[in-house]
């Protein structure tokens, strides 16, 4: 292996190295420490990661509502019309 593929190889592994840091959130603290998960420096961070954890289960479970009212099959011819009717509504 000659010099230039030994100096490719390294960037190419620190790289990979530095891309599953990320992925994976690990984060050294100022003295060098290594800390695992998401560091939240400031605690506005932190209340905006707990708010966007909150809405996201909020739209998960109505995800979760509108997956069982489009499987409904005896609903769905209902729910056809109804949605024609918003369209048509719309449209005026």
């Amino acid at each position: 292996m000659n010099p230039f593929e030994m100096v490719v190889a390294i960037i190419v592994v620190i790289t990979i190295g530095k891309v599953l840091q990320a992925r994976y959130g690990v984060v050294k603290a100022s003295r060098g420490d290594r800390m695992e998960g998401l560091a939240v420096r400031d605690p506005t961070e932190k209340f905006e990661a707990d708010r966007l954890r909150d809405e996201i289960r909020a739209l998960k479970e109505r995800v979760q509502v509108l997956e069982r009212v489009i499987t409904d099959n005896e609903n769905s011819l209902r729910l056809d019309h109804e949605i024609e009717k918003l369209r048509d509504k719309n449209r005026i």
